[in-house]
């Protein structure tokens, strides 16, 4: 039996939807990725080119603290893996996450949000972050409003 998880970085709360009725609609459990410390609504201001998420996102090696580190990866077959896209890609929290367990032979299927742009170069700058043998699919944006038999039909 495939055991599946839904785990989700969200910033402003629009992942966190999307990444919650996924999990309802494929009947798979549910796994915040949180930062250390939360982003504050001037953290996220991408137009200033000081602000926390602009400083991580310039530096590639940037690699934001977790709050835990305590999912049970080992329990799951395949993983929905949830973000906004920021500059083309994903957030440095997800290569933080990813880099804190072991996906060996794991399906990652991507999903995202976000304001305007597509997933750009995200499953290359996420592929480094895991073991050689784990499967990263770039999986779909979902903006808007998300009925859970939309979902259930995309995964």
């Amino acid at each position: 039996m495939i055991k599946t998880l839904v785990a989700y970085f969200s910033a402003s709360g629009t992942t966190e939807d999307v990444a919650k009725t996924l999990a309802q609609a494929i009947d798979a459990d549910v796994y915040e990725i949180k930062p250390a410390v939360p982003y504050s609504t001037a953290d996220l201001n991408w137009m200033n080119k000081k602000s926390r998420s602009s400083i991580e996102m310039n530096d590639k090696s940037s690699r934001p603290a977790l709050a835990d580190t305590n999912a049970d990866i080992a329990a799951y077959d395949t993983i929905f893996l949830g973000f906004p896209i920021w500059w083309y890609v994903a957030p440095t929290i997800i290569n933080s996450f990813l880099e804190s367990y072991d996906f060996s032979g794991k399906k990652i299927i991507l999903f995202a949000t976000s304001g305007g742009s597509g997933f750009g170069n995200t499953v290359a700058g996420l592929k480094p972050s895991v073991a050689p043998d784990t499967v990263i699919v770039e999986g779909k944006l979902l903006n808007g409003r998300q009925t859970e038999a939309n979902l259930k039909a995309w995964a």
